[in-house]
């Protein structure tokens, strides 16, 4: 319906749940049917989920450029074929030193900038088309290549030998798998290690102080759902001449060569107000519509 409320819902996801199981909850709760969620989160994981609903859900996409804020516990000993706690141990180590606090550091040194890792082939990430986990389900032989992320900060929280786990915070890019960044430590470190624990506390302007708990959001309904511009800050800002509102809006370029933007992908303001995301077009030298979201020109 035209008067329906379009934005996004910064939710905490429980553990034991699917993000899909999420977004199913939400649909009840708002009694709507578009709703779509950004940076799927494994069932026994927790965190935010940022979620768009109604005409919101087409600016999905720009949030999972977002980079990511996690909590991790890495528990040393053990490998499974999942990458978690949760799946078939492949590899155990009953007995070990545990390594010191020192060696855990320069280890996690090693893993700050540009790496290269696997995903885990239980993962949602697409294979053809189709979700490496499903096809591992049906006994298929999934090999997933490696793949550049930037791990941009990466501290040792706490460290705790007598259970030989240690708990890490990551910020990092989309793409990242900290199941696959735990398994790698320990490689690092000459031993199997899985996840045992996940939290991811930001996406991008989506910080977990500020996510409501499905009870929360079925007390505030509609009232919970925000602007879109206000969570795509990590997006270059470009302010269109109102003159050229309209043909915007109508899918032509800005035809302005006032400025050359740093990136490709801006959202575009006018007026002060939101109107949607553009792509810069570096040949023609001006930013072309790419999802209008705002409201018709001259409303």
């Amino acid at each position: 319906m035209a008067n329906e409320k379009n934005g996004f819902l910064n939710v905490l996801k429980p553990p034991g749940m699917s993000s899909h199981d999420v977004i199913g909850a939400v649909r009840k709760v708002l009694h709507r049917k578009r709703v779509g969620h950004a940076g799927t989160l494994d069932p026994a994981a927790a965190g935010v989920l940022p979620i768009a609903v109604g005409q919101a859900a087409r600016l999905i996409e720009y949030l999972e450029l977002a980079d990511k804020t996690y909590r991790a516990e890495l528990t040393f000993g053990f490998a499974t074929d999942s990458g978690d706690d949760t799946g078939e141990v492949t590899e155990e180590v009953r007995e070990f030193t545990m390594p010191s606090e020192q060696a855990i550091r320069a280890a996690l040194a090693k893993f700050q900038g540009v790496i290269r890792q696997t995903p885990p082939a239980h993962s949602a990430i697409k294979i053809h088309g189709r979700r490496a986990c499903d096809l591992l389900r049906q006994g298929v032989e999934v090999d997933i290549p490696s793949r550049e992320v930037t791990i941009h900060a990466l501290d040792l929280i706490a460290y705790q030998p007598e259970e030989n786990k240690i708990l890490i915070d990551v910020k990092c890019s989309k793409g990242t798998y900290i199941r696959s960044l735990c398994l790698d430590i320990g490689a690092e470190l000459g031993l199997p290690a899985v996840m045992s624990f996940l939290v991811r506390s930001r996406v991008g302007d989506f910080a977990l102080e500020d996510a409501l708990t499905l009870e929360e959001l079925s007390a505030k309904g509609e009232q919970a759902i925000l602007e879109p511009a206000h969570f795509l800050s990590h997006l270059e800002r470009y302010d269109l001449d109102p003159r050229r509102e309209k043909a915007f809006v109508n899918g032509l370029g800005t035809g302005e060569r006032r400025r050359v933007p740093k990136s490709d992908t801006l959202r575009v303001y006018v007026d002060g107000e939101f109107l949607g995301i553009g792509r810069y077009d570096r040949k023609a030298q001006e930013v072309i519509p790419a999802k209008v979201i705002h409201r018709e020109a001259g409303q």
